[in-house]
């Protein structure tokens, strides 16, 4: 059965220490309090699906007793190289039955991808079954990694409608999971994803920006051709200078992701001025950090998605982000540059020139170490809030049935 009270929505300040203007899909929360977890007589123990993720790990107040205590993800047999925690062994209702007595409540944030809705409806009927309340964090409105959204469209409507508490990371999102579920979701927003340890200034941007692209691995929502076309000219013309990255993967034949138009623009962009291509594997956290630093600005060519953690990391490394106007990439934090895709998928190229004549010695955007890490003890706040609430609605709920 789902629990749901209608007015549990609360949206948190975001990395600047903003609060968020209440409106009919948030309202400004209450200081959330924890006293009721920690009279408990243990920390409340929490089945994250996953907990060896960076986002997650990052949930909890950093220095402070923890109320929370989230389950270390067991090992699968197969794991996949950059995520040792997928797929979620935890992801199953066996698991679940075995396990019931070390968890008081389950939360799903990601990394369902291969799992049916049938399966999905035989977990959440086993939580609820075995009186385990069930959270989701809604990271993903449209999965990035799916041309089709009807996979995802099809998971949400189990989890949502299934879910004792909802999160989800902007308002923009919450007002959607009420619009197509009649839902109130928790707005929290993402934390940051740089270790507070590893802070460091970005420095201003000079008079001729260094410019980012990167293609990965080519995922589904990737459209980087006509964007790095406008960017090529743009460079050409020495107004900025281009870094075009892509993975192995893409330019080796035989491979799942190899793509012979990508490969020939590449071979383009080799000779033309101001351009460096850089082809390489998957970049371990450091690389990746580096390759950031380096650039005054990172291009997301992303033609649909919800949110974006690669934002996240460029806000706490000081690296301006340009980001379509899809999703709620804009929602995440003030200063996002935008641009938009017109009905057959190609940039407005007036846009991008105007984002990139505007950098010209501009500030880094980036914030403080001391920003987030007041933002990410609201945080870890906000859900140890969402936690007391369903585990008190969830004991009352037993009560009543005695």
């Amino acid at each position: 059965m789902c629990v749901s009270s209608p007015g549990a929505v609360h949206t948190i300040g975001s990395g600047t220490g903003s609060r968020a203007v209440p409106g009919p899909h948030s309202q400004r929360a209450s200081h959330p309090s924890t006293s009721v977890l920690r009279r408990r007589s243990h920390r409340v123990r929490v089945a994250s699906l996953p907990h060896g993720h960076v986002y997650v790990e990052h949930l909890s107040d950093p220095g402070a007793v923890q109320p929370v205590h989230r389950l270390p993800d067991p090992a699968p047999a197969h794991p996949v190289p950059g995520a040792p925690w997928w797929p979620l062994v935890m992801l199953s209702e066996a698991w679940i039955r075995r396990h019931a007595h070390e968890f008081d409540i389950y939360h799903l944030h990601f990394g369902f991808d291969q799992t049916s809705p049938a399966e999905l409806r035989r977990i959440v009927d086993t939580l609820h079954e075995l009186g385990k309340p069930f959270v989701y964090t809604v990271h993903d409105l449209r999965n990035p990694h799916q041309t089709d959204p009807a996979a995802q469209d099809a998971a949400l409507d189990v989890l949502i409608p299934a879910a004792d508490e909802l999160i989800t990371l902007t308002d923009g999102a919450a007002r959607v999971i009420e619009r197509r579920w009649g839902r109130r979701a928790t707005v929290i927003p993402h934390p940051h994803l740089l270790p507070l340890d590893r802070w460091r200034d970005h420095a201003p941007v000079g008079s001729v920006p260094v410019v980012g692209l990167n293609l990965k691995s080519m995922r589904a929502n990737m459209n980087p051709l006509p964007v790095a076309r406008v960017l090529l000219e743009c460079a050409s013309r020495g107004e900025i200078r281009l870094q075009l990255d892509v993975h192995t993967d893409v330019v080796t034949r035989g491979t799942p992701h190899h793509d012979p138009v990508v490969s020939h623009l590449l071979e383009t962009a080799r000779r033309t001025l101001n351009v460096q291509v850089n082809v390489h594997e998957f970049y371990t956290d450091e690389q990746l950090w580096e390759y950031l630093r380096g650039l005054d600005l990172s291009v997301l060519a992303y033609r649909f998605g919800t949110h974006s953690g690669w934002l996240e990391l460029c806000y706490d490394l000081g690296t301006h982000v340009l980001a379509p106007s899809v999703g709620f990439y804009h929602e995440q934090h003030p200063g996002v540059l935008r641009f938009d895709w017109d009905r057959d998928g190609q940039p407005d190229a007036d846009q991008i020139r105007e984002a990139l004549a505007g950098l010209r010695g501009n500030a880094p955007w980036q914030a403080s170490a001391l920003e987030r890490t007041q933002q990410r003890r609201r945080i870890a706040a906000a859900h140890a809030e969402v936690y007391r609430r369903v585990v008190v609605v969830r004991e009352a709920g037993k009560g009543d049935a005695a």
